[in-house]
């Protein structure tokens, strides 16, 4: 038996932002959506743009990934993950033992092609596109959150835009955020 889309269809089990009061709750597989519609859209942007030649789909499908292990290990919150470089160091190791178990879970046929998107190289101008949405549709989950009143992701929000704010160094992310962003501020009646 082959279990790996059994496991990704629960990544919609899966919640984020566990401990906060959230007046809408998210889970990975929505969160991985949503970064994925923003890598695709910073991967066309820096091609179209800014003299790119990214694969712009392979770009969302490693954003479609990039959660995966969190079907093992659940969303372990950011201040639990980074406390220090110890916990942040084995927590990666376990996110690294995680992947690799789900990915055994595919035909071998299919492992190589899953692996080069769910182990992305770090060091890859495509993760690090991937990496800017992630902070960025975490930024947006944040002004959703203000705007309905929540006032428990203040402090998440400021630290999430100074976040965005270092990858604003790559034009597209600029971009993306200069043309984009503010709209998330607005209510529907607003955006037409």
């Amino acid at each position: 038996m082959n279990h790996f889309f059994a496991y990704m269809a629960r990544m919609k089990l899966i919640r984020r932002w566990s401990l906060m009061k959230s007046v809408s709750e998210e889970n990975i597989a929505e969160h991985s959506a949503q970064v994925a519609q923003i890598a695709h859209a910073l991967a066309l942007i820096k091609n179209r743009l800014f003299g790119g030649h990214l694969n712009a789909d392979r770009v969302a499908a490693i954003a479609l990934y990039h959660e995966t292990s969190e079907v093992l290990t659940g969303d372990l919150p950011t201040p639990i993950k980074y406390y220090n470089p110890e916990i942040r160091r084995a927590y990666k190791d376990i996110e690294g033992i995680a992947n690799e178990k789900l990915i055994s879970m595919l035909p071998e046929e299919l492992q190589a092609d899953y692996r080069a998107l769910i182990v992305s190289d770090p060091e890859s101008y495509e993760h690090m596109l991937v990496k800017a949405a992630d902070k960025i549709s975490a930024y947006i989950k944040c002004v959703e959150e203000l705007r309905s009143g929540n006032r428990e992701f203040a402090r998440a929000e400021a630290a999430l835009r100074g976040e965005i704010e270092k990858y604003c160094q790559y034009d597209e992310v600029r971009y993306f955020c200069d043309i984009f962003l503010d709209t998330f501020r607005k209510t529907l009646d607003e955006l037409e």
